[in-house]
């Protein structure tokens, strides 16, 4: 019988799930099939754990995290017609490559889906675009990581999405010029904790049904915290 991979439940109640992803897993199928079998997904698993549910939103292969699930399909709609007034907090933890050039600031760029390349790109002002709003904060740099042929710095940065697009945080770190840790379609030139150094720590939403607000958290990942980093959590 097929190991499948873990996922974490951290929040449940009637109308809703929230789980933490792993990183490698996928959110949902693309419609391959390996060895004759579907693809192997979050859906996949937490059906199988608890029947039928719903997509609310999407994490990348690559990226861990937290992840919310519908019971129903009223929960999610009313959760994805009213995603950018119910969310009202979503933070992501990140090892990136080098130091930002500012302890906290703000990344305000245009993007753009190339289906030539399978790329975002980013674009300082609007070019007709999605505009996207990324908010950073260093939380702590270890320096002089050796990685064979060279040394590197590494920086934990704490990112806040005001918008939510495809690949934004991956993208607006290779802006700062500082792109994440084993990201090499953006790139990064090194992968130190085997992985894409991206993690969904935190999601508040505002609860479709009952009005309350929900927060669910998650840990910083031990390949990051392996890395060296002081104090992360």
């Amino acid at each position: 019988m097929q190991k499948l991979p873990s996922i974490k439940i951290k929040y449940e109640d009637g109308r809703l799930i929230v789980i933490e992803k792993p990183s490698g897993l996928l959110s949902m199928s693309t419609g391959r099939r390996t060895q004759g079998r579907p693809e192997t997904t979050a859906y996949s698993i937490l059906t199988q754990m608890k029947g039928r549910v719903f997509i609310v939103h999407r994490l990348d292969r690559d990226t861990s995290g937290v992840m919310i699930f519908a019971k129903d399909e009223e929960t999610k709609r009313r959760l994805q017609d009213n995603w950018d007034e119910a969310v009202e907090d979503r933070r992501y933890i990140a090892v990136v490559e080098g130091i930002p050039p500012q302890q906290e600031g703000t990344v305000t760029s245009w993007l753009s889906d190339n289906p030539k390349s399978f790329k975002v790109s980013s674009c300082p002002y609007d070019n007709g675009g999605q505009k996207a709003v990324t908010h950073y904060k260093v939380l702590d740099t270890v320096r002089g990581i050796n990685m064979g042929r060279w040394q590197m710095n590494y920086s934990l940065v704490e990112f806040n999405l005001e918008t939510g697009r495809k690949n934004q945080i991956r993208v607006h770190a290779a802006v700062l010029g500082t792109p994440i840790a084993g990201d090499k379609k953006y790139g990064a030139v090194s992968n130190p904790a085997g992985r894409l150094c991206l993690h969904a720590r935190n999601i508040a939403f505002i609860h479709p049904f009952t009005g309350r607000t929900i927060s669910v958290s998650s840990a910083v990942p031990a390949a990051f915290r392996n890395l060296g980093f002081g104090g992360s959590r």
